[in-house]
């Protein structure tokens, strides 16, 4: 773990919650398990395995060590996620965890739990996804599927969408989400649904078409997606919900699914859709193997054909 202990050496807290080591990508040997998050005031690391005892000692000496050099009049700050076989135990090893805990990323403010589950309220890796809808959604209706606490949605916001509907299953990510959107100064515009995409085909027709659709699902979530099931259905009904021109981004975290799969799908469940261009992740997820890296595509719908004069 000699490289994530390096990092924590010269390590400062940022002023936005951002990832700062990513063991995952293989670049690191011997540090593959092993991921550091900032989430001002704290530091959160996480070990996809069993933690040891010395090494757990090793952590907090070196994050111990650190805060002396730059912060000595501040506590430390430090919680440990374990994770081992889809379970996960989490356990703060120094200071505190606030309550409320908010975070910011480019000026805009999330609400975010580091103790409860391994998903947090806030996927970092997602950054660039939500910079790139910041700027494209300037007067559009937006679409924004499994919507989770709604990042997407306030990132839209600010980019001056006319309108965003979230849809989610978690009727308790929906309530994050409002908040999120209270957080941001938002008390209009949006629409939060707690549904099931699969089983609400015709509302959210209804109420389209739409500028901008966002698909982030779930990779493998028995009841809600699986992706090399469920990738296929939704891509079939996906022109259906977006204008003539309008613009899609689909987003695909599993690393054992190649960037290939979402291409093959859209050319047998919608062909007609363009395929445009692989948004750049935040430079700290590189990967030996950009197939294994979180794949977020833009697609387009066609314009509708200008008659001849």
């Amino acid at each position: 773990m000699q490289a994530l202990l390096d990092t924590i050496a010269s390590a400062d807290m940022p002023h936005d919650a951002q990832r700062l080591f990513h063991g995952r990508g293989g670049r690191y040997p011997g540090c593959e398990a092993w991921t550091l998050d900032a989430y001002p005031p704290v530091w959160l690391v996480t070990k996809f395995a069993e933690a040891a005892p010395e090494e757990v000692a090793a952590l907090c000496a070196a994050f111990q060590a650190r805060q002396a050099q730059v912060a000595p009049d501040r506590p430390l700050d430090l919680v440990l996620q374990t994770r081992v076989a889809g379970h996960s135990e989490t356990q703060v090893l120094a200071g505190r965890v606030p309550e409320p805990h908010v975070v910011t990323e480019d000026g805009a403010r999330f609400r975010i739990n580091l103790l409860r589950g391994q998903n947090h309220g806030l996927f970092l890796d997602m950054a660039e996804g939500r910079r790139w809808v910041r700027a494209h959604a300037q007067g559009q209706k937006v679409l924004n599927l499994f919507a989770y606490t709604c990042a997407f949605s306030v990132a839209a916001l600010q980019g001056g969408a006319k309108e965003v509907v979230n849809l989610d299953m978690a009727q308790g990510a929906l309530t994050t989400g409002q908040q999120n959107h209270q957080l941001n100064g938002f008390t209009s515009g949006a629409k939060f649904l707690a549904h099931d995409l699969f089983s609400s085909w015709g509302k959210v027709t209804r109420m389209g078409p739409y500028d901008l659709v966002i698909a982030d699902p779930p990779s493998y979530q028995k009841g809600s997606f699986v992706a090399t099931k469920d990738w296929p259905r939704l891509l079939r009904r996906l022109p259906d919900l977006l204008k003539p021109g309008g613009h899609a981004l689909l987003c695909l975290n599993a690393p054992e699914i190649p960037e290939s799969f979402l291409h093959q799908q859209i050319a047998v469940e919608a062909p007609d859709l363009l395929i445009g261009h692989r948004l750049p992740n935040p430079p700290v997820y590189a990967d030996l193997s950009p197939d294994r890296a979180l794949k977020v595509m833009v697609v387009r719908q066609p314009a509708l054909a200008t008659a001849p004069r």
